[in-house]
């Protein structure tokens, strides 16, 4: 007899949503994680009375009513509006690009004033079938807001010039004729008061959870208590990359308690000069409206993936996203295993996201086993 109905690798979002489900619907659950806490890269601790993101910024935001509710079933959201500001030399910008942004560029007030500097300084590029990021980018916002905002920025975010980029990973950068600052367009935004952490916390109440183990040291055993298994982690880890690693962006983070109470007045500002070696300084105090006396910032660098650092972003272009087909074809033959997760799955995705694809999971997976046990 097997010990558990689930055996869930990973106590982030997916994971944890999974075995909350699951243990609804009467299952078995054991959750195990390599790390020392749950919550994944949500993670949230508490320093000097903040809420301290420790593997970089979170915004809960969501357009879905079924998610929305759903989260707001375990923690109580603040109503945090997403703000970014942007730094280039010694110049400020907001963000998203809107007519703040392009005030701040050109003194311009009024939409069709910005539209016209836009549009001027698109003609002037002559770019008709855009082959790298770079062309993408001055073909859809012209030079001034690529040079000041886009190329340093993200030249740091992928490690490479925008000119050897490929032009899909831009797609559209929308352009707000409007005094709006709210990056989100979503109706429902905002952050748990008492952190994420809580948020996983809540999720896994009444499952057994095992932290520090990692599932490649006892796979075998592990397995074998359990009918079956849901796997967050990286597919091609799973499958020892057989068909070799799959690529990701990884970041790296420096943090700091400062004796003072406000150190940058805003939760992010990118820094998008290529000069500066950190593409956003986060001050966590500002997610939660924070008034201590000490406040906590965090510098996040954003550099290569290898092995044994924590895979963040995937890099989806045309040869990752063959290699990880092969790895999908591989995991339809392993019917007892279940691939959820950004990892999982090879995809980023927003929070909402993560926590619809669970449940989207953990609804067919549960129905499927009460109609077989029915029959």
């Amino acid at each position: 007899m097997k010990k558990y109905d689930y055996l869930i690798v990973g106590a982030g979002l997916f994971g944890a949503v999974f075995a909350h489900e699951a243990k609804m619907q009467g299952k078995t659950c054991l959750v195990i994680d390599k790390r020392n806490h749950i919550g994944g890269n949500v993670y949230t601790k508490e320093v000097e009375g903040i809420q301290v993101h420790c593997y970089g910024a979170h915004i809960f935001h969501t357009s879905n009513e079924r998610i929305w509710n759903y989260v707001n079933q375990f923690v109580e959201f603040n109503h945090f509006v997403n703000s970014p500001i942007a730094i280039y030399k010694d110049e400020l910008y907001n963000l998203p690009f809107n007519m703040n942004t392009f005030h701040q560029l050109w003194g311009v007030k009024t939409p069709a004033e910005a539209k016209a500097k836009i549009q001027q300084q698109i003609s002037q590029m002559h770019i008709v079938n855009p082959r790298t990021l770079e062309e993408q980018a001055l073909a859809l916002v012209g030079q001034d807001v690529y040079e000041k905002l886009i190329e340093g920025y993200t030249r740091k975010q992928w490690g490479r010039p925008c000119s050897e980029l490929p032009s899909f990973i831009i797609k559209r950068l929308p352009l707000r004729y409007t005094y709006d600052n709210n990056y989100f367009k979503d109706p429902h935004q905002g952050i748990p008061k008492k952190g994420y952490t809580h948020l996983v916390k809540k999720l896994l109440e009444g499952v057994q959870v095992i932290l520090g183990t990692d599932f490649f040291d006892n796979k075998e055993e592990l397995v074998a208590q359990a009918e079956k298994v849901v796997y967050t982690g990286m597919i091609d880890e799973y499958f020892d990359y057989c068909y070799g690693p799959l690529e990701y962006r990884s970041l790296r983070f420096e943090t700091e308690v400062m004796d003072m109470e406000n150190y940058q007045g805003n939760a992010v500002v990118n820094y998008t000069d290529y000069e500066v070696p950190y593409t956003r300084i986060i001050e966590h105090k500002h997610f939660n409206f924070g008034t201590q006396q000490k406040t906590v910032i965090t510098r996040e660098y954003s550099q290569k993936w290898d092995q044994g650092k924590e895979p963040y972003y995937p890099v989806n272009d045309a040869k990752n996203t063959e290699l990880f087909n092969q790895y999908k074809k591989l995991a339809l033959n392993e019917p007892k295993v279940l691939f959820g997760g950004r990892l999982g799955m090879y995809r980023y995705m927003d929070m909402d996201k993560v926590i619809e694809a669970a449940l989207d999971m953990a609804e067919c997976e549960l129905s499927y086993e009460g109609t077989k046990k029915e029959e």
